[in-house]
């Protein structure tokens, strides 16, 4: 029976075990510098995407089956043709109505939110602020009563 391999030993012709710490080319780390569980981890985008998430749920509990077929997206930034009714403002926002191939759309605009808000409490009341503009707009209810808690403060 062969004894077990000395602490720090592989079994077999490898040799010494080594953590490796370096991707396969010498360049840089194996992992992620942040772990998980810090709120570093995530990238702008994820935490805006994680914030429309949290802001829409409510939204969804409350109206149902009259959201039930909306879709919720996130973009960088508006395309440059902006429709005829929005004026020389960057849209924050904008509802896309249903056409034959496409569900009704919201979409929101992640880097000119993020412009106009000085930190993370004011890009959630933003998002709040848009979303129920846009669910006000597709369902012919004043925005102040799709969230009034988004006017509140």
């Amino acid at each position: 029976m062969d004894p077990a391999p000395p602490a720090g030993r592989r079994p077999g012709p490898l040799g010494p075990a080594r953590r490796s710490r370096r991707d396969r080319h010498g360049r840089g780390f194996r992992h992620d510098l942040i772990p998980p569980h810090l709120p570093g981890h995530l990238s702008r985008r994820e935490r805006f995407d994680e914030t429309v998430l949290e802001a829409i749920r409510p939204h969804l509990e409350r109206f149902g089956r009259r959201l039930e077929h909306v879709r919720v997206t996130v973009e960088e930034v508006p395309s440059s043709d902006p429709a005829p009714w929005e004026g020389e403002a960057v849209p924050l926002g904008r509802f896309v109505p249903a056409d034959r191939q496409e569900p009704p759309t919201i979409v929101l605009y992640r880097r000119p939110i993020e412009t106009r808000a000085a930190g993370s409490v004011e890009i959630e009341l933003m998002v709040r602020q848009v979303l129920a503009e846009q669910i006000g707009a597709m369902l012919a209810i004043a925005p102040e009563d799709v969230d009034p808690g988004a006017w509140s403060g």
